[in-house]
């Protein structure tokens, strides 16, 4: 007969029973006894019953292996039964279960204990669990107290019992129990409460600890000191009384002061640098990943129980760089209503690793919609950022960035089955695609999209391609222009492959992910995309470069090459500055994260204007300057690339596993070369145009009334001197006779400068501009604030002088 059979085979019931008051008790001990002897019976020839996984924390990694937080629900660390002390084994034993080492997992003499207590009290006050059971309530079961629960604990503790030996019993128990101070097992509650691992616990402080498993919260040493002595005195009395201990060792532990370690937070309470970025990896997991269970339950139940070593790609040094550029930029945001909110993503170009981000501030104070990632969600309006992916899509279909379109200060379209479409903002007569991105001129690309080798499908389509992976988007042209909403996370996706030759990388978080036994998992395998062509994407760096150089971008300027777009949207609701070196491609969105109630009370978005701010919030102020605070900090050891290199194009098949590099194309699209616009004021049309035509200009010629030769120049725009783009559109403003004289001059105040002249042009006048300061400064550079003579008045002259305000640096059009 083996050894299981053999402790089967008891029959008989000691008479336990010590009083008539204990009747009800014994009808507890009957049951459960004879559950457990048919149990023995039923599951003797059954499968061993495999001992549930201790709940183990995971733990998220930075890039370079540094802790970054950790995920779960207890505070556990989990040992070997070498690995804990046998003073606070046998302290555990004695005072928990003194005949462990020799019952069969179900103790009849502390059953009838209990029975006799439970019918003195007349309600169910006392188990006489055994450390078995024990086990099996704390690992296996639901905590209620019922009679039907007890004999399901009882019956499990002898399938234990019968398949595992007392050493592995005790060890799972030891690292399951719970000590008080969030602490599970003992190495987690000898670090909590002395500092030390458990190996270390001195004779009184494994007694404590063995205090703490009865009552944690009663016998707490931090709340209540002296009565978790006298627990610890009492356990020490114990283990001498059952021979674990001799007297003299036990008084002198008895006689020790109890000096506990300072209270810590552990790792899972410590505050990380990046909870936005931690918040997404683990929503990620839990919403996305199969590897961790098919079931919503079980991937939660690995991510927080499973020990997990996860990976991530958050730059520890970027990111703290990253908090700081905007807090350098918008202090105190969370006291200061004027100060809106700013959101930050930065991602590797080559490899798709998100190594940066920025979801808001004050994650962790008062106001809980702080926690939402502005860098995720549902997105913002990207105003004119969303331009280089429409003039991308233009290039792809074979516009040439030097095609002239129109750009008047305002155009209204009218499509068919459309309201009225009333695009202002960017007047500069006629220019080329490359030169209203520069400027960010809203009227010139309402005439780009509206082109039939574009349109809003290809650039939607387009944009989807480059990381703007958003199934919303609208390929309405107004949505285009601006108004779709897109997260920050993918604007730095889509600028990305700008920056990588057209190649695309998806965003990555997670790296490697590895079981606690140091399995791997996962292992993060790279691909990428031929998203445009290298010319394609070459010819946007350049231009995007201007942007920042000479364009609405220029408080982003770095001193080393970079590239980039401005963006707002209506009504300043919304800011954007997104760019990129070869290295890092950053997207930076500033706005005000909640509504706020209007004079109506109702609620509505906050505009970015006095007396909201203290300035108006465009694309090339807070935004770029985040930007610029950041990319310089970052790239202070990082080579100055130039923005392409002729010399090395990734391979761009469609899908691939690890990049790679292709020999060069044969003949690729070189950005246009940039030359000086010469002067030819006073000069005859022919030559005018020959000269220029030669330089590898074209132009456009108005004729116009005015003082001068007829048939010569009287005015040029761009003027000269100019550094542009050849095939850049220089407009000539020819002499067609006299200047009117003794007409009135039209209302032109509050005009674009090229509308006002076109109006003055028109009735006859020979128009001169001259800059001037206006007396409100929310009036947008280039708007016309006066004239000479006024409005009503003649000219004697048959000449107007027209002044518009004027304020370097500043967009067009806000952008």
């Amino acid at each position: 007969m083996n050894g299981a059979a053999r402790r089967c085979d008891r029959r008989s019931v000691p008479g336990v029973v010590r009083s008539h008051r204990a009747l009800a008790g014994a009808v507890v001990v009957l049951v459960l006894l004879a559950s457990s002897l048919t149990s023995c019976g039923r599951t003797q020839q059954a499968p061993p019953l495999a001992l549930p996984v201790n709940a183990l924390a995971s733990v998220l990694l930075d890039a370079d292996g540094r802790v970054l937080t950790v995920l779960q629900e207890q505070n556990r660390s989990v040992v070997t039964l070498q690995q804990i002390p046998t003073t606070l084994q046998d302290a555990i034993v004695a005072v928990e279960d003194n005949r462990f080492w020799e019952h069969d997992g179900v103790d009849p003499r502390s059953i009838a204990r209990a029975a006799n207590a439970n019918a003195e009290a007349g309600e169910l006050i006392e188990g006489g669990s055994t450390i078995t059971q024990q086990y099996v309530k704390n690992a296996m079961l639901t905590p209620e107290r019922t009679i039907q629960r007890k004999v399901e604990e009882a019956s499990l503790a002898l399938s234990i019992e019968r398949n595992y030996s007392k050493e592995v019993i005790l060890e799972q128990y030891l690292n399951t129990i719970y000590f008080g101070d969030g602490a599970y097992g003992v190495e987690a509650a000898a670090r909590s409460f002395f500092g030390v691992p458990a190996m270390q616990l001195t004779l009184a402080q494994a007694a404590l600890l063995a205090g703490l498993v009865r009552a944690p919260g009663t016998y707490d040493p931090r709340a209540n000191p002296n009565r978790a002595v006298e627990r610890r005195n009492f356990v020490l009395d114990r283990m001498v009384a059952v021979g674990r201990l001799d007297a003299t060792a036990a008084q002198a532990a008895q006689a020790e002061t109890l000096v506990l370690a300072p209270p810590t937070s552990t790792l899972m309470d410590q505050q990380n640098s990046a909870p936005h970025f931690v918040d997404e990896v683990v929503q990620s997991l839990l919403r996305e990943s199969d590897l961790l269970g098919d079931t919503d339950a079980e991937r939660y139940i690995n991510l927080y129980r499973g020990g997990l070593r996860i990976t991530t790609t958050l730059d520890p040094y970027l990111q703290f760089l990253a908090v700081g550029a905007v807090n350098s930029v918008l202090p105190d945001q969370v006291r200061n209503p004027r100060t809106p909110d700013a959101a930050l993503v930065t991602i590797e170009p080559g490899t798709g690793h998100v190594v940066a981000m920025v979801g808001g501030s004050d994650y962790y104070g008062e106001h809980s919609y702080r926690q939402v990632n502005l860098a995720r969600g549902t997105g913002r309006q990207t105003g004119s950022a969303f331009k280089p992916f429409v003039m991308a899509a233009a290039l792809e279909a074979g516009v040439s960035p030097t095609k002239a379109y129109s750009a008047p200060g305002s155009i209204t379209h009218r499509l068919a089955g459309s309201e009225p479409w009333t695009v202002t903002g960017g007047g500069l007569g006629r220019a080329t695609m490359a030169e209203c991105l520069v400027v960010s001129s809203n009227t010139c690309f309402s005439n780009v999209v509206l082109d039939r080798a574009v349109g809003g499908e290809r650039s939607i389509e387009l944009s989807r391609r480059l990381g703007l992976d958003d199934a919303s988007l609208d390929a309405n042209p107004a949505a285009v222009l601006g108004t779709n909403d897109v997260t920050v996370e993918d604007m730095a996706s889509g600028y990305a492959t700008f920056a990588n030759d057209g190649i695309h990388v998806p965003a990555v978080y997670v790296t490697r992910i590895e079981r606690a036994d140091g399995t791997l998992l996962y292992a993060h395998a790279h691909r990428q995309e031929k998203a445009i062509e290298p010319e394609t994407a070459r010819i946007m760096s350049d231009v995007m470069g201007q942007v920042i150089s000479r364009g609405t971008g220029q408080d982003a300027d770095i001193g080393r090459p970079a590239a980039g777009k401005t963006g707002s949207s209506e009504n300043n609701v919304d800011a954007w500055f997104c760019g990129y070196t070869r290295q890092l491609a950053t997207a930076v969105w500033v706005g005000f994260a909640e509504p706020r109630r209007d004079s109506s009370g109702e609620f509505t978005p906050v505009s970015m204007t006095p007396p909201n701010t203290p300035i108006e919030v465009m694309g090339g102020t807070y935004p770029a300057r985040i930007w610029a605070a950041f990319t310089r900090a970052a790239s202070e050891q990082l080579p100055p690339l130039p923005l392409f290199d002729p010399a090395s194009i990734p391979n761009a098949t469609t899908t691939t596993t690890t990049p790679g590099s292709s020999p060069l194309l044969a003949e690729r699209v070189q950005p246009p070369e940039r030359r000086r616009v010469p002067a030819v004021a006073g000069v005859d049309e022919a030559d005018a145009v020959g000269e220029l035509e030669e330089e590898g200009f074209v132009t456009e010629v108005i004729r116009v009334p005015g003082r001068g030769r007829t048939g010569s120049v009287l005015a040029q725009s761009p003027p000269p001197g100019t550094q542009a783009p050849t095939g850049t559109v220089v407009v000539l403003e020819i002499v067609s006779g006299p200047a009117a004289t003794g007409r009135a001059v039209p209302a032109v105040v509050g005009l674009s400068t090229i509308d006002a002249r076109r109006r003055l042009l028109d009735a006859g006048f020979e128009v001169i501009v001259a800059a001037g300061t206006p007396t409100d400064p929310t009036t947008a550079p280039g708007t016309v604030i006066a004239t000479a003579p006024p409005a009503g008045a003649t000219s004697r002259d048959g000449r107007v002088t027209v002044t518009v305000a004027a304020e370097p640096n500043r967009s067009i059009d806000g952008g």
